[in-house]
């Protein structure tokens, strides 16, 4: 990269990614002055190709909820703007193209960007079921942002105004439905702890919520009012698996509460 504008760290949090990190950072080889990856203890090669790329690796445990380790990796970065990935997305050239913008212009007024994100479920882009634009805060200047590192399907936090972008990240999330099954259950695992926390969880109101009105919710507006239908089967699959999580969740907080 040209050295006449702002510098770019690109900061990922990993674990056993072997089979995304390759394509991941080799999507943002020419866009990246720096690379920091905190790797929460991966037994495969994932360590040894971000090597490769010449990053920066911080090995560590890995917790309940991964954001910790993003957070690491934020605070580990050393350059002007902050991009975070995650080892499944994977930046497009027209996206490349839009940031090298950015730090071209240096717009001083603005702090940080929303991406929009495809998501590709199963292999096909879900357009509808309110899982497009899909814009997540992934790119902001450095010591203007961080992860308030409570939840899975956190936002950045940055400090001052933001925009957005026009061209999106590929997020390459569930190929396989083996693949989906086992993020949800790790999902799960921390649902199932958040709901422990809650008050109202607790006695009939918490059963009917987590039981019956959120999933038959979730799943009305995912597939009907936000037309999932018009993504084939996949549409179908994934509404009914997110919709799902709520009396599963449930379920295994009753269950690690005896």
């Amino acid at each position: 990269m040209q050295k006449n504008h702002h510098t770019l760290s690109v900061v990922l949090a990993t674990y056993n990614e072997e089979k995304n990190i390759n394509d991941c950072l080799t999507s943002v080889m020419d866009l990246a002055d720096e690379i920091v990856i905190v790797d929460g203890g991966s037994t495969d090669k994932t360590v040894e190709i971000t090597e490769s790329f010449g990053a920066v690796v911080i090995k560590t445990h890995n917790p309940q909820i991964f954001h910790v380790n993003k957070q690491k990796a934020i605070d580990r970065a050393s350059k002007d703007w902050i991009l975070q990935l995650d080892a499944d997305e994977r930046v497009s050239g027209e996206l490349a193209q839009e940031i090298v913008g950015i730090l071209k212009e240096n717009e001083r007024s603005i702090n940080g960007f929303w991406i929009p994100r495809k998501n590709y479920f199963l292999g096909r882009f879900l357009m509808k079921g309110g899982q497009y634009p899909d814009y997540s805060l992934r790119l902001y200047r450095r010591g203007k942002g961080k992860l308030p590192q409570r939840d899975v399907h956190e936002q950045a936090v940055v400090e001052g105004r933001v925009g957005h972008l026009q061209n999106p990240l590929i997020h390459m999330a569930d190929p396989t439905f083996g693949r989906y099954i086992l993020r949800f259950n790790r999902y799960i695992d921390l649902f199932a702890t958040q709901i422990a926390e809650e008050e109202n969880a607790k006695g009939v109101v918490g059963a009917l919520r987590y039981l019956l009105i959120s999933p038959l919710w979730w799943f009305t507006m995912t597939y009907v009012r936000h037309k999932g239908f018009m993504d084939s089967w996949q549409g179908f699959v994934f509404s009914f698996f997110s919709a799902l999580r709520f009396p599963v969740a449930y379920i295994k907080y009753l269950r690690d509460r005896k």
